[in-house]
């Protein structure tokens, strides 16, 4: 109103005669706040909608419940330490100790302790086969046949060597300590790791050349043992 009112001074008007009209702007409405009216109007006018139900929304579980499971589980992985730690410390024939002692400790022991005394000693050739068995000073134990030839106790074999020309060599483990060798074979019926029984053939020998048996007792060759009419026997 000053800008006008100067200028009519400007102009040399009396004051008393300018009239100053002011236009107002209607402010316009926003489309969006005139569709959310209409849009409410007719949700309002609506008798399904006033007749409906609310949808309840289902509530999350607290954080407070979630932190409260797990101190109780970590409450509870304490407790069971605690009770490891002081059965351990006390009760050393516990079932938890025997327990978790097998976990750590592995697999038990296998070693066959066994010695040449714990066997009982089997044929090496059949009953049937003429055969002159005889037993050195050392215990070296031969013979010439054509028979197959057993093992004169259960095992495993160790090695095989040898040739078909020079003839093959047999080491059954029986035990840790105890083994037998025999050589001068001209088939053997199985190979390194294989089970070996008493009444069940080893090797067989075309009888034209001579068969070695001896016994180990760890490195040292055993002469205490005894043949009569094929039977063995320790001395």
């Amino acid at each position: 109103m000053n800008d006008e009112l100067s200028y009519a001074e400007m102009l040399e008007i009396p004051v008393e005669t300018v009239t100053v009209n002011r236009k107002e702007r209607k402010k316009k409405r926003d489309l969006s706040d005139r569709l959310i009216d209409e849009v409410n109007g007719r949700v309002a006018s609506d008798p399904a909608y006033a007749e409906s139900t609310p949808i309840e929304r289902s509530l999350k579980p607290r954080a407070s419940t979630a932190k409260r499971i797990l101190f109780g589980e970590f409450v509870a992985v304490c407790a069971l330490l605690v009770a490891i730690f002081l059965t351990n410390l006390f009760m050393e024939t516990s079932a938890i100790n025997t327990f978790v002692r097998g976990l750590f400790k592995g697999e038990t022991s296998t070693a066959d302790t066994r010695t040449y005394a714990d066997f009982v000693l089997s044929p090496v050739v059949n009953d049937t086969v003429d055969a002159e068995i005889a037993v050195s000073e050392m215990g070296v134990m031969s013979f010439t046949a054509q028979c197959s030839v057993y093992s004169p106790a259960a095992g495993t074999i160790e090695s095989v060597s040898g040739n078909a020309d020079m003839g093959y060599s047999v080491r059954v483990r029986h035990s840790d300590s105890f083994s037998t060798i025999i050589s001068g074979l001209d088939d053997v019926y199985g190979a390194e790791g294989d089970t070996v029984r008493t009444n069940i053939p080893l090797a067989y020998s075309d009888g034209e050349g001579e068969v070695r048996v001896m016994f180990y007792e760890n490195d040292s060759i055993l002469n205490c043992y005894t043949v009569n009419g094929g039977t063995l026997a320790w001395s």
